[in-house]
């Protein structure tokens, strides 16, 4: 596979969400000061109203009501385009730190789940930045811009007479009062609820892929009945937070409907004693609601607010975790060398190594069988010869080189995998085993006739062109296996790691899977399988025991055999054996190399 043939990198993505926040930061600045000329302009029908009443009542001239009504609609429709400007350039600030994030976090979140073997695997940070660039657009964040211009407003009011001030500024900290209040009171509730729904929401995912067992054996009952606990939990946090919420609202509402109603009488009552005119009086009381409205709507909207925050820090706690990392310098392609170096490894949510100390050097172009009990480490020891898994102590080398000094993308061309479970991916299965890059033919063939499947494919309905989704259903375990090592051979790689690549095979499988090896030994390929089939030792160079974590030997298949006939103790993992020359008088002892 070519390299480019794989998408590049956007050049553009950035470390975490604070540093594309402050490459829109001058979008965010321009929003905002056209925030203040938009907060002015508002205050355009309250003075309107005043030179009606207090100039042209008084003096009946049309030409003046004229004038101003012609400028009423001027700077009424300035502000509506200045309002409509605003929205634009925040629509396009969300789209653009869309584009900024999309793909580190995509990244972020598949190189996270794969730290943790898949147990933390979940699509919720897209939805995370969803939800934040939804924030980004909606009517909560123009609450944000206007509110720091209550000031200019409480201003105006207090020109009109200090008493009317005096009422803006206590309404004003009532309210964000209020907003406090919102934020003590439910910022607990709706965090809870919040992580009662992704873990409900996360735990279903993982049952679906499993919905067969659960059919079968009647486990739907149970299970939902675990769903609905989560779910009552998630519903029963959710409740008192939007209760004490909508409380809240309700008293900031009454709250400003009685305080606009006193000022019009506060006003009266100053215009009946000359201290205001009786156009200040009705301006006044819509210059209050105008002057709240904001702080209103950051109460109405403090839940988006919430969840935008909480989607903030989710995103940020990701990126930190997963910093970005500029590309290694570009090495020669592997020859298949691979070295071990007392390596243990700590899987992710564990503190006892389920490898320790091993150190094992494989030539390039061998063959080896990783052979041992259940929870021995062999899928342990694979997944730290692919990188997946870093070593706490000790070091994994590809040809000599640290294997997180290789590019990924570029070691990727290189090496097979085939997992113990095979997880294949929607799209057809020439994109499949093309590994979702461009596909040619004539190597999706090859890499089919080498696993022994090109005859099958064939009589599929679609042939090549069969569409695969949720999982692969249509094929059964074992053609999902071979597909599965198809994909593993794609391209000629140097490195091929297979997890127990016969255990769904029947016959014919087992003997295309022989076929297969003696190809790739031929073609020079590095192997190294996971097997707990007899059969299949006769083929390679060495064989590494694996038991509780330790390599117990490592050698040719012969002498391993012998060594655990004679029950010979091994020779320590800290002195790694070179492999002689393949044994291939294998037969009198296949019988004799068991898993222990």
């Amino acid at each position: 596979m070519d390299n480019h043939d794989q998408p590049q990198p956007n050049a553009e993505q950035v470390a975490n969400i604070s540093e594309a926040l402050k490459r829109c930061k001058q979008s965010f600045l321009t929003a905002g000061f056209l925030s203040l000329f938009i907060n002015i302009l508002v205050l355009t029908p309250m003075i309107y109203m005043m030179q009606i009443y207090d100039r042209v009542m008084s003096s009946s001239s049309v030409s003046t009501l004229t004038m101003l009504t012609v400028l009423l609609v001027f700077l009424l429709s300035v502000m509506g385009a200045l309002e409509w400007v605003r929205s634009q350039i925040l629509v396009v600030t969300s789209n653009r730190l869309d584009q900024l994030l999309n793909t580190r976090i995509f990244d972020a979140m598949f190189t996270s789940a794969s730290i943790s073997a898949g147990r933390n695997a979940t699509a919720q940070p897209l939805s995370d930045l969803l939800q934040l660039r939804q924030f980004l657009t909606g009517q909560g964040l123009f609450a944000f811009f206007d509110a720091p211009w209550l000031p200019l407003n409480i201003a105006v009011m207090w020109w009109f007479h200090w008493s009317y001030g005096v009422v803006a500024l206590i309404s004003a900290f009532i309210l964000m009062g209020l907003n406090l209040w919102t934020e003590l009171g439910t910022r607990d509730l709706l965090k809870r609820a919040n992580d009662e729904s992704m873990e409900s929401s996360q735990q279903t995912q993982r049952n679906l892929r499993n919905v067969e067992v659960i059919d079968a054996m009647g486990m739907l009952p149970r299970l939902r009945t675990r769903w609905q606990r989560k779910q009552n939990a998630m519903l029963t946090h959710q409740g008192k937070a939007s209760g004490k919420a909508g409380l809240i609202t309700a008293l900031s509402k009454l709250y400003r409907m009685v305080i606009q109603s006193l000022i019009l009488g506060l006003g009266a009552y100053l215009a009946i004693g000359k201290e205001i005119s009786p156009g200040a009086m009705i301006a006044g009381s819509m210059l209050l609601g105008r002057a709240l409205a904001p702080l209103d709507l950051l109460i109405g909207s403090w839940k988006g607010f919430i969840g935008a925050r909480d989607a903030y820090g989710r995103l940020e706690k990701l990126l930190n975790a997963v910093p970005l990392r500029e590309p290694p310098m570009p090495l020669p392609p592997p020859t298949g060398q691979i070295r071990l170096e007392n390596v243990s490894i700590i899987p992710p949510g564990s503190q006892k190594p389920i490898i320790a100390g091993v150190n094992l050097q494989i030539a390039a172009g061998q063959q080896v069988a990783v052979i041992g009990p259940s929870a021995a480490g062999k899928s342990t020891l694979i997944r730290a010869m692919l990188g997946l898994y870093k070593p706490s102590t000790g070091s994994v080398r590809l040809d000599g080189a640290e294997i997180s000094q290789w590019d990924r993308m570029m070691l990727g061309n290189h090496i097979g995998y085939l997992p113990q479970d095979v997880e294949l991916l929607d799209g057809s299965i020439s994109e499949n085993i093309a590994r979702f890059g461009r596909v040619e033919p004539d190597k999706v063939v090859a890499a089919a006739r080498l696993a022994g499947i090109h005859e099958m494919l064939l009589r599929l309905s679609e042939g090549y062109d069969t569409v695969i989704q949720g999982q692969g259903r249509v094929l059964s375990a074992g053609q999902r296996q071979r597909l599965g090592l198809a994909r593993a051979l794609y391209g000629s790689p140097r490195i091929i790691l297979l997890d127990e690549p016969n255990s769904n095979l029947d016959q014919e499988g087992e003997e295309a899977l022989a076929q297969a090896l003696a190809n790739l030994r031929k073609q020079g390929c590095t192997v190294v399988m996971v097997t707990h089939r007899p059969s299949i030792l006769n083929q390679v160079d060495n064989i590494a025991l694996m038991r509780e974590g330790q390599l117990l030997a490592y050698g040719p298949p012969n002498e391993v055999a012998q060594a655990l006939q004679r029950n010979v103790p091994p020779a320590p993992a800290s002195a790694p054996v070179t492999a002689p020359a393949r044994s291939t008088n294998v037969t009198a002892h296949t019988g004799t190399v068991r898993v222990l």
